[in-house]
């Protein structure tokens, strides 16, 4: 039980912190949101100049009645820490580590594919990323589905207020993004599937 414990506590922090690399130090540098919640942390820094790793947990947090309500307890226990770990390896990222020389297609193919290797390995330990990503898993798991595909068509949509407040360059580049990342999640996700992936949470 302790080993099974200790895997899970590794894989949760290796994916909230891969995810954080991905946005901190590859996309939001370039205003690319990372999903639902980071076009929604990218509107909050927008308007109140809020620090986009407290912005993101900010989001993040606020889902997380949502898990409790459809996901049960313990995927919200584990769904708060990996947000934590998510939105700290996003301000040290994003504050302490520069890139002298930057290119926004390199970074954006950079970003998204650490994006959605973090968010991979949360999804596939049962640990919603959180934001959107708990009604992602909410949605697969009514539908028996990976949830890649829910997770695009909703951050999509938040995406298109982003843009229309913010800029609508930025669009193409955080669909892109999106694509990369999703496809990355059901690579993650659809490796031995049936052992570690099986879609079956319960309320605790």
């Amino acid at each position: 039980m302790m080993k099974r414990f200790l895997r899970k506590n590794s894989l949760v922090l290796a994916g909230g912190t891969i995810q954080g690399l991905g946005m901190g130090l590859f996309l939001f540098p370039h205003a690319i949101p990372s999903g639902g919640a980071g076009g929604l942390a990218v509107l909050l820094n927008y308007w109140l100049h809020i620090n986009m790793g407290l912005a993101l947990w900010i989001v993040n947090f606020s889902m997380l009645v949502l898990a409790i309500k459809f996901l049960g307890n313990r995927v919200a226990i584990w769904t708060m820490l990996s947000i934590t770990v998510t939105s700290f390896s996003v301000y040290f990222f994003q504050n302490m580590m520069q890139i002298p020389v930057r290119n926004v297609w390199i970074d954006l193919v950079l970003g998204s594919i650490f994006l959605g290797i973090g968010v991979g390995l949360l999804l596939r330990e049962n640990v919603s990323n959180g934001g959107v990503g708990v009604i992602a898993l909410i949605i697969a798991t009514s539908r028996n589905t990976l949830p890649g595909r829910p997770l695009f068509w909703i951050n999509g949509l938040i995406f298109l207020l982003t843009a229309s407040i913010i800029s609508w360059d930025i669009i193409i580049l955080a669909l892109i993004s999106q694509w990369i990342s999703t496809k990355m999640i059901d690579i993650i996700c659809s490796l031995n599937y049936y052992q570690a992936y099986t879609l079956s949470w319960r309320k605790k």
